[in-house]
């Protein structure tokens, strides 16, 4: 049993399972690191991502395209957004109460909005929804193993990746980064010298919207073709602690989004062998809790430091 167990974690399908598990946390945390370095408390790339997800699966369906449900998602996703950044930074309500009530408006709404659509409450059966094409990488894809695992993967799994180059260049070699960046770390100094710190902080929303709404796109356009209840089942709160543990940096995060990936892959794997659903249900959730006791560790280590400094 135990060598089944071991032969079957460490497969070549388990490590290309994991880059495919890991793309939907990769694109919701790297937007999260733009609102983090502005300075704003995300909660909300939960619903984004189950918005977008729905409205991914309706623009296939209406539109009779794929592109055209890839657009609707985006629209989706950045319009929740807005709503978020109109009431948490315009309004000035709570972020945290802000986020959690658009998790909760957005979770009814979507079993709403299907339910009007098909008459279902679960599963868009009804709604025709397509794939994202996958990329075979010209010479890696016949290199024995690696082209195994690197080559053949959703379009936007290999656009997850180099998102992350993307945002690294945004944050830290771009004016708007240096604001956001600014905006973040001292949002009066910022405001002294002209930068407009509520339409920053709007802006990095509207950016992190945008990521979120891709990753929900990639649950119902690749990972399954069809919108289900709930179907982020927590990935955009994974998603923050991912951004949390790699230090709210592109490449840490990165790091950190396959971490999580690998994690819920194995526990997708083990579903196949005769370990109880109640344990293999709680691998990638256990993952994040020791994600996050390390990053509250290093935390306090950080801030200890810095008080001794002194």
């Amino acid at each position: 049993m135990l060598e089944q167990i071991f032969s079957t974690l460490f497969s070549w399908a388990t490590l290309k399972a994991a880059l495919r598990f890991t793309t939907p946390i990769l694109l919701a945390s790297l937007g999260a690191i733009f609102t983090a370095r502005a300075g704003v408390l995300n909660l909300n790339l939960e619903g984004t991502m189950l918005a977008a997800a729905l409205g991914g699966v309706l623009g296939c369906h209406y539109g009779g395209s794929l592109w055209t449900g890839v657009l609707a998602a985006i629209l989706v996703g950045v319009l929740i957004a807005a709503i978020l950044a109109w009431d948490g930074i315009y309004m000035k309500s709570n972020m945290v109460l802000a986020g959690t009530a658009l998790n909760t408006f957005v979770s009814g709404l979507t079993i709403f909005v299907l339910f009007m659509i098909t008459g279902e409450k679960g599963t868009s059966t009804r709604l025709t929804s397509y794939k994202m094409p996958s990329i075979d990488i010209p010479l890696i894809k016949d290199i024995p193993v690696l082209g195994e695992i690197l080559s053949g993967h959703s379009i936007l799994t290999y656009f997850a990746f180099i998102c992350v180059f993307i945002a690294a260049f945004l944050l830290f070699k771009t004016a708007i980064g240096l604001r956001i960046r600014a905006v973040g770390e001292n949002p009066d100094a910022a405001e002294s010298v002209g930068v407009n710190v509520k339409r920053i902080k709007a802006m990095s929303l509207i950016i992190c919207g945008f990521f979120a709404s891709l990753g929900g796109a990639y649950l119902s356009m690749d990972y399954v073709t069809w919108f289900q209840r709930e179907m982020t089942s927590g990935r955009g709160f994974i998603a923050l602690a991912a951004m949390n543990l790699g230090n709210s940096h592109p490449v840490g995060t990165m790091l950190a989004a396959m971490l999580f990936g690998a994690a819920e892959a194995i526990a997708t794997i083990l579903q196949s062998l005769k370990i109880p659903y109640q344990l293999v249900l709680m691998i990638p959730y256990f993952v994040t809790l020791i994600g996050l006791i390390v990053y509250a560790i290093r935390r306090e280590a950080k801030i200890k430091k810095l008080r001794m400094s002194r």
